[in-house]
């Protein structure tokens, strides 16, 4: 029997979970803040909305990123058909169990499981694969299992703090994930896109970036909100804003799926420096937390799900007028939530609503235009994304060195 178009590539059922959890999650949240809906049983509160946006949507997001790109950078084979489906099962599973009448404990061990099992999947393209740096993909995965531990520990109220520091390592966590995945794909992106463009690196900070990121988590785990953790986000912040001037050209403003992923790394930059002024008591307490988690993640995931669903079902690489309103709406999201109570917090619960409100305009839009792209094979009727791709050199390139990550012309 044939495998389902929308099983034969990791993207295609991942992206379509991420844009509908997206989707609920918020109008759930939104609606439980005004008394219209029960609490889940376990994660509870914001704690459960905060699990939902690390561990539900974006992770999906990470899942289907990374099992079309693992294949594109090695030649080695991710899961698909029946494979994909039962991890997209796990994914889901991680994402009912809290509402079920049943063991919190239970919940806890089966949202858990989901990215060891990603970090199986992708073991033979990412670790055994020919590049070695590769590795750290996998390496990201285990700790990001650390963090969910964390925060299921502290729900279940045998780790005290367990779930504010378990989440917030995850998104700091997240943040290196953006960082090492920008490095890869930006400047390839820029130059195929942009002709004659020429994407500048420095070796030096290429390599400083991911080590930045990994002190601001560390240092987030240990001792959250303090001088040293401020000082690193506002230096990770500063630098990758010295980062996206090298990869700056003009005309990406007047190429929106470039530009959508040039402003949410923008918003990356932003958001660090803003948290980092916030540990170090000049804003609110994470005031300006939302700068990352809308602004970046969200900004830049949906992007790049638009980017990657054009170029891998063989589409003409251009943003309609649906999704440029969906660009559009997902920074007025993250305008209001990010930036919004920082300047009037007397505003909150309207910055709350707005914000909700163009998220789901964003992943509405998003989920109208390409989900018909994702369940459909390729529009050019090959069966495969890496026809005319190229695999990685079985060697590990010098740090600031570009992969050759993608299928010409496209996304992952």
């Amino acid at each position: 029997m044939p495998t389902p178009a929308v099983l034969g590539q990791g993207f295609r059922p991942f992206f379509l979970a991420a844009t509908v959890a997206a989707i609920v999650d918020i109008a759930l949240w939104l609606a439980m803040l005004h008394g219209y809906w029960p609490w889940p049983h376990h994660l509870g509160g914001v704690g459960w909305h905060a699990h939902e946006m690390l561990f539900g949507y974006f992770a999906a997001v990470m899942a289907g990123f990374l099992l079309t790109a693992a294949h594109n950078w090695t030649g080695v084979a991710t899961p698909t058909g029946a494979a994909l489906a039962a991890l997209l099962a796990l994914w889901l599973a991680g994402r009912v169990a809290p509402w079920l009448d049943g063991p919190p404990l239970l919940a806890a061990a089966l949202d858990l499981a989901f990215l060891p099992a990603l970090a199986v999947a992708l073991r033979g393209a990412l670790w055994h694969g020919p590049n070695r740096a590769n590795r750290a993909f996998v390496a990201l995965l285990a700790a990001m299992t650390l963090a969910g531990a964390m925060a299921h520990l502290g729900a279940l109220g045998w780790l005290a703090g367990g779930e504010t520091r378990g989440h917030r390592l995850m998104l700091d966590l997240g943040v290196v994930l953006l960082v090492l995945i920008s490095a890869r794909v930006m400047p390839f992106f820029i130059e195929r896109g942009l002709a004659g463009a020429r994407a500048r690196t420095w070796p030096a900070l290429e390599r400083a970036l991911p080590a930045l990121g990994l002190a601001l988590a560390l240092t987030d785990l240990i001792a959250p909100l303090g001088v040293l953790a401020g000082a690193l986000a506002i230096a990770l912040g500063g630098a990758l804003l010295v980062r996206l001037a090298g990869w700056h050209d003009q005309r990406l403003w007047r190429t929106p799926l470039l530009a959508v992923l040039y402003v949410g790394l923008l918003w990356l930059a932003l958001g660090l420096m803003l948290d980092g002024l916030s540990a170090l008591g000049v804003l609110a307490p994470r005031g300006a937390l939302h700068a990352l988690t809308i602004g970046a993640i969200g900004v830049v995931t949906l992007g790049m799900m638009a980017r990657v669903t054009l170029g891998h079902s063989a589409r003409p690489m251009r943003a309609g007028p649906a999704t440029l309103v969906a660009f559009a709406l997902i920074n007025l999201a993250a305008l209001a939530r990010g930036l919004g109570p920082v300047v009037l917090p007397e505003g909150y619960r309207l910055w709350l609503v707005v914000g909700g409100a163009c998220w789901i305009g964003a992943f509405a839009l998003f989920l109208w235009v390409h989900a018909p792209m994702l369940v459909r094979p390729r529009a050019d009727g090959l069966m495969s994304c890496r026809d005319g791709a190229r695999a990685e050199p079985p060697r590990q390139p010098s740090a600031g060195a570009r992969a050759a990550p993608l299928t010409p012309g496209t996304s992952a």
